[in-house]
């Protein structure tokens, strides 16, 4: 029996693990990975008190963080996730993929979000056959060659900024009016003379043979078939909450509800932080700082129930 199973690996998580074993509390860490989707950034520049850092090197920061002060407090399950989370007499069970039940009077979810897949017509039949998530994990496969990012906010042009340093061209499509990432962003990475960015470019069908060989795009009515050899999508994510979503109040958008002044949801004894709640800014910071607000109000409940 625990007092407090947190789930995440990501920046939250590890902030409130580390402030879990300093508080004393019998905690169980669950995460299938570590880092969150920092991850397949080459170059974070916000963390606070490092000018820069790699995604994979934040990520082993954070576990080795953790570690560092597990100690006798938190046992850390890795390569897991949570299929379940129910109530239970004396609080709540997590059920696990590989079957195991695990117990514990309280809960923080801070498992982010996944990314959102195309849908379009060929998108299914090329996803690894050219149509890509990461950037950073598959740009030096299309060197030299004609690549596509779907997406215009600070993700796209992160990937595409990643992709100039490999690829012949990329071309950027947004299907909205303008582009949405931060201007100073926009207009470094629009510079490059191998990159072009179309705004009003509605995404219609994924072509191709064995591997992608076209995309077909809708601009001003007008369809246009665009040669590539590979498509890297950043179009949003999705939150992580459907092994919550029997229990917890989700939005429309299936982020987690919570009370900003505690991060408490509608179930006394679950706390969420992060990605996967429906706070209005997500990033690595705030992340971490909302985790630490929920696992000191988690203290005090423990502390006082």
């Amino acid at each position: 029996m625990y007092d407090l199973i947190i789930i995440g690996g990501g920046p939250g998580g590890v902030s409130a693990g580390i402030y879990a074993s300093r508080k004393q509390l019998k905690t169980l860490f669950i995460t299938k990975d570590w880092g969150g989707q920092s991850t397949v950034s080459p170059d974070i520049q916000n963390w606070i008190g490092t000018p820069s850092i790699s995604g994979s090197d934040l990520a082993k920061n954070l576990e080795g963080h953790l570690r560092t002060y597990a100690s006798e407090w938190v046992t850390i399950i890795e390569n897991q996730f949570v299929v379940n989370i129910a109530k239970s007499d004396v609080g709540f069970t997590a059920t696990l993929a590989d079957g195991s039940v695990h117990e514990s009077r309280a809960v923080l979810i801070t498992t982010g979000s996944n990314r959102r897949k195309l849908t379009v017509p060929g998108a299914e039949t090329f996803d690894n056959k050219g149509i890509t998530y990461c950037a950073s994990c598959d740009g030096p496969l299309f060197s030299g060659q004609d690549v596509v990012v779907i997406g215009g906010g600070n993700a796209g042009f992160e990937s595409a900024a990643q992709l100039l340093a490999y690829t012949k061209s990329v071309t950027l499509l947004h299907h909205g009016p303008a582009f949405k990432a931060d201007p100073v962003t926009v207009e470094k990475v629009l510079s490059h003379p191998n990159m072009t960015g179309i705004v009003g470019a509605k995404t219609k069908e994924i072509k191709g043979a064995n591997f992608v060989s076209s995309i077909v795009y809708e601009k001003d009515g007008v369809d246009n078939e665009l040669p590539t050899a590979g498509i890297f999508v950043e179009i949003g994510l999705v939150p992580s909450t459907e092994f919550v979503s029997n229990l917890v109040a989700l939005d429309e958008y299936k982020r987690i509800k919570i009370d900003p002044w505690t991060q408490q949801t509608n179930i006394l004894g679950i706390w969420a932080a992060g990605d996967c709640t429906n706070i209005k800014y997500h990033q690595n910071n705030i992340s971490a700082g909302d985790a630490v607000r929920a696992l000191e109000d988690i203290y005090v409940h423990l502390k006082t129930k």
